[in-house]
């Protein structure tokens, strides 16, 4: 990590508030939770927005989260991982490659909405073909979960990666993927 805390191994991830910004934290950490308890988006348009912002990111937790396979680690049950059909992991490896091939034209439409959001904003606020195209494929509710989903995992997924706390991660699965 790029900060010193002390180890804590009980800890799924290090626990920064303990030592830095506790009510920012605590505020990060309601927000990340708040979107896996609360998107009505179906699980594979959410998980696919989620790993292109990981890949922009370079989150390796990020990379390596499976909502329905790791939710509950936040403490959670139910939430995003009862929308619809759960992601295989060819789903993921193709989306890690940026492989959108065997995506629906939601899911698709989704990614390149995360992957514009993430590297160019600007560009994505002023471009009304991509809008026209989005909102052919997803309601304004949907638009809306979507770019505050997005917007969760870019802010977190960079500090996490920028600070190194995502490669201080203790959740089995992931020291298992490492």
């Amino acid at each position: 990590m790029r900060v010193s805390i002390p180890s804590e191994p009980n800890q799924m991830f290090p626990n920064l508030g303990a030592h830095f910004a506790p009510e920012m934290i605590a505020a990060s950490g309601a927000y990340s939770q708040a979107t896996y308890k609360h998107s009505k988006l179906p699980l594979r348009i959410f998980e696919a927005a989620r790993i292109a912002t990981a890949v922009i990111n370079g989150c390796t937790v990020c990379r390596n989260w499976r909502a329905e396979r790791d939710v509950s680690f936040m403490g959670l049950e139910g939430g995003v991982i009862r929308n619809g059909d759960v992601p295989d992991e060819a789903f993921y490896q193709a989306l890690l490659a940026n492989d959108l091939s065997a995506l629906t034209d939601r899911e698709r439409v989704s990614v390149q909405f995360a992957q514009r959001m993430g590297n160019d904003p600007q560009g994505l606020a002023a471009d009304e073909a991509f809008w026209a195209e989005v909102k052919t494929h997803l309601s304004d509710a949907e638009i809306v979960d979507l770019a505050y989903c997005t917007a969760c995992w870019i802010g977190l997924g960079r500090v996490a990666h920028v600070l190194g706390t995502d490669t201080a991660c203790n959740i089995p699965t992931h020291k298992m993927a490492a």
